[in-house]
């Protein structure tokens, strides 16, 4: 299984499915997704949790604000 890491907390997110697990036929749940913003036309890979803390119509400014809270 793959993983990467949360661009807000640091902590590392496991990513399901792939072709990792196509043998395993685990069903193992991600943690994260990239979101692309649209204020900014940035891209960001975040946890669930750090998705949650974000505001309505965020900015790279917001996502880089989470690892301070």
């Amino acid at each position: 299984m793959a993983s990467e890491t949360c661009e807000g907390c640091g902590d590392r997110v496991t990513i399901a499915g792939g072709i990792a697990n196509i043998w395993t036929l685990e069903h193992d749940a991600t943690g994260g997704m990239t979101l692309e913003l649209d204020s900014d036309g940035s891209e960001h890979f975040l946890c669930f949790d750090c998705i949650d803390r974000l505001p309505d119509d965020p900015s790279g400014a917001d996502v880089a604000a989470l690892d301070r809270e």
